[in-house]
């Protein structure tokens, strides 16, 4: 199957089970408080599959997947008999009805939490956040951090795995100071340093949160020996083979495979010696880099080669599992980060401490989706909890067309005491779609530009 078709399907279905849970929280409570559901549809256009249950609600699955709604008994919009006027949504009090439509977000919560339980019952591997090396000159290497030890806090709140210190340090873009807990490897003697973050540049899609503060994790190594030839590349022209070992280029001993990238990339079309050790002899064999342009319209220089890696150092990485009860504890306390990183990316968006060109739209979405289902049911788990979250937060603003701005109008009605008039709620309506139309826009612009 082509990784295409495969990003598809993962993205309909964990499209397809994000919005059946948001709509089922609609659905729930309106039964509950005694609303009349006409139809649950999951997609929207022309119906696929449709059948009614014994209280009269048809059930639609709909050909396009991008959605989905639950349409109640309301005489604002339909002609209501007057025996059935208290089914109506309309005729409920303030509560209930906020209560109805609070209820689609709040189900994407409580979704995220069953779905980061199950993956903590069935185990997650991770790492140990343990610092192998720092960059020299950088924001790490100035606030006095050093090689073999452990992040165990930022800003105070615990972090046990690399995941939880990512989240936690995404989270804080934008502040002029972050502080780390760190535990020494071997003492395990405990310490905390702040990091002057005045002058951070984090580019998310061109490099790690760790590598833009000067940290390198304790992970597995790339290799100075070969690993795979790519066909018809420069290397394979040249004569480098598989398990060549690259022990000097023009002179210059290599000891890691960052110098020869570095070596390579700033050689596009210039010949090149390369001294590689193969069955214990030791060749010298001339080779021209390409030349590849990016993305950013850089200019660089590529061998076709790929490295081999170091295995885990030891005891860096192990599986986080739980039974029952922890695992809701964790699964819960994980939501949590969701959330608050959630609304804090929205708030960095407004006071522009984080770009709109961050913004991902369907098509990253779909290739998250595919990626993770690959890896398997645990990290696909821990994908649609976070997109669940986003999701539950995102309907939360304050726009019109969305839950939260019905909120926003029901809070005023509350306060003044009659609903907001049909014409200003129009007009709401018609403003909260341009915006929200054009966040989707940059959004897919995005998607595109980084295709």
């Amino acid at each position: 199957m082509s990784g295409a078709i495969w990003n598809l399907l993962s993205f309909i279905v964990a499209l397809g089970v994000l919005i059946t849970v948001h709509e089922f929280g609609h659905f729930w409570v309106a039964r509950k408080n005694g609303v009349l559901v006409k139809r649950f549809s999951i997609g929207f256009g022309k119906a696929l599959l449709s059948w009614r249950d014994k209280q009269g609600t048809e059930f639609v699955i709909a050909a396009i997947p991008l959605g989905g709604y639950v349409r109640m008994l309301d005489e604002r919009v339909d002609p209501v008999l007057p025996q059935f006027k208290d089914l109506a949504f309309n005729h409920k009090t303030v509560w209930q009805r906020m209560a109805i439509i609070a209820a689609g977000p709040a189900a994407n919560f409580i979704f995220a939490v069953f779905a980061l339980w199950l993956m903590y019952m069935l185990g997650v591997q991770t790492m140990r956040p343990v610092v192998a090396s720092v960059a020299p000159q950088s924001i790490a290497a100035q606030a006095g951090i050093t090689p073999q030890q452990q992040i165990v806090s930022v800003n105070q709140h615990n972090a046990t795995d690399a995941s939880s210190v990512n989240l936690l340090l995404v989270e804080q873009i934008g502040s002029s100071s972050i502080t780390l807990g760190l535990q020494d490897v071997v003492t395990q003697q405990q310490r905390s340093v702040t990091l002057n973050t005045t002058d951070w540049q984090f580019d998310p899609e061109k490099q790690s949160v760790f590598d833009s503060l000067g940290l390198n994790l304790a992970r597995p190594q790339a290799l100075t020996e070969i690993a795979q030839v790519a066909p018809d590349s420069a290397a394979e022209r040249a004569g480098l083979q598989v398990n060549d070992k690259i022990i000097r280029i023009d002179g210059t001993d290599i000891k890691q495979w960052t110098q020869l990238q570095a070596l390579i990339s700033n050689a596009a079309e210039q010949q090149l010696s390369v001294e590689v050790e193969r069955s214990g002899a030791v060749l010298s064999i001339n080779v021209t880099p390409t030349l590849l342009v990016t993305a950013d319209g850089f200019s660089q220089g590529v061998l076709g080669i790929t490295p081999k890696v170091s295995d885990w150092p030891e005891g860096v990485l192990y599986t986080r599992q739980y039974g029952v009860i922890d695992a809701f504890g964790a699964g819960a306390a994980h939501t949590w980060q969701f959330i608050r990183l959630s609304v804090s990316m929205i708030g960095k968006l407004l006071t522009g401490d984080v770009s709109v060109k961050h913004l991902s739209g369907p098509i990253s979405i779909a290739q998250g989706a595919g990626t993770t289902a690959s890896l398997g049911l645990v990290a696909f788990l821990s994908f649609l909890a976070l997109i669940s979250v986003n999701l539950g937060v995102i309907n939360l603003l304050p726009l019109p067309v969305l839950d939260g701005g019905h909120l926003m109008y029901m809070l005023v009605e509350l306060i003044r005491g009659k609903p907001v008039s049909e014409k200003t709620q129009e007009t709401g309506f018609r403003f909260g779609a341009l915006i929200l139309l054009m966040l989707m826009g940059i959004a897919l612009l995005n998607d595109i530009s980084r295709l």
